[in-house]
């Protein structure tokens, strides 16, 4: 470790992308909940199966795992290391 410099697995631009993610995934959740009658004779069925609530949703959550993945897998630039090395 003498001669290495100590570097994160991560940049910037892997975090930027990993809130982006997370900012999907907590927009699908809060898209989808809801819908729920007050009692049990008011049945709203345009409110329960809502376009937002039943395709929206779900594909909002599915982004936002692969960004997730995406910016866990995505490996640095070495630019920058191998510039600063000369």
């Amino acid at each position: 470790m003498s001669d290495k410099q100590k570097t994160f697995v991560f940049n910037r631009s892997n975090y930027i992308l990993l809130l982006i993610g997370i900012g999907l995934n907590i927009l699908g959740f809060i898209l989808m909940i809801g819908g729920a009658a007050e009692t049990k004779e008011a049945f709203n069925e345009e409110e329960l199966f809502s376009h937002i609530r039943i395709t929206l949703s779900p594909i909002l959550i599915l982004l936002g795992y692969i960004v997730i993945i995406y910016s866990i897998m995505k490996k640095p630039k070495k630019e920058k290391e191998e510039q600063d090395l000369d």
